[in-house]
């Protein structure tokens, strides 16, 4: 069927171009359902003609039966007359051979019509199962568009994650990191530092403390001698 080879190689002739463009081949495949669509909206309108004329032809032959019995029963109905002697012979041959003749139409009618009405038959099964086959193809497709569209989703997601993730240069964030080590040590080195001077502060204040308190003492010595021997002088 030509419309399933023109969508079973939709996209052939732009392969190349778009292998690494999910978003092409679906659109692509979005235009060949909807082309197979449209084909089954066609097949559905002829299928429902065809299926008036089967319909039509179905009447028609039950219409020229009925017509034919009746025909037939006229004819009958004359001759009857004929011997009744309600119309002469000749009247009842003449006009119930007229009957037979219309009816030997209707029966030709009934033969050329249940031909038609075979073949009307056969053109409607066969477009039944195109029919058929174009819906199963198009829900199959349009599940499958459906699969697509979500893997198409997940895989541009995932990839947007993995550029993220490679345009981190790990050298670069090593770098960064062995620098902030370098700088939280200095920090803590200074800190050290800062805290050891602190102590050494308070060390030399007492030492200091310390070496002003013995001058203190060896001045009151001096003081207390001096004014020993002052007062030994005044004596």
């Amino acid at each position: 069927m030509s419309l399933f080879k023109r969508l079973f190689t939709l996209g052939k002739a732009e392969a190349n171009a778009v292998v690494d463009k999910l978003e092409d081949p679906i659109k692509m495949t979005e235009q060949g359902i909807r082309d197979m669509k449209k084909d089954l909206e066609g097949s559905l309108t002829a299928l429902a003609e065809v299926k008036a004329l089967e319909i039509r032809s179905r009447n028609e032959i039950s219409q020229e039966r009925e017509k034919a019995v009746d025909y037939e029963k006229k004819a009958m109905l004359l001759l009857q007359k004929s011997e009744n002697g309600q119309i002469t012979a000749d009247e009842a041959d003449r006009l119930a051979g007229e009957a037979l003749n219309k009816k030997a139409e209707c029966e030709a009618n009934v033969e050329r019509t249940s031909k038609d009405q075979i073949q009307f038959e056969g053109n409607v099964k066969k477009l039944e199962e195109n029919v058929k086959v174009l819906r199963t193809k198009i829900s199959s497709w349009d599940n499958e568009l459906k699969t697509l569209k979500a893997r198409v989703k997940v895989a541009t997601a995932t990839k947007k994650l993995n550029k993220q993730m490679a345009s981190i240069d790990s050298t670069d964030t090593i770098s960064m990191l062995e620098r902030m080590k370098d700088k939280v040590q200095q920090e803590e080195a200074l800190s050290e530092a800062y805290g050891s001077i602190a102590n050494e502060s308070r060390s030399l204040d007492d030492e200091i403390d310390n070496a002003i308190g013995d001058s203190t003492a060896s001045q009151s010595d001096s003081l207390a001698a001096l004014k020993a021997k002052m007062a030994a002088n005044k004596k």
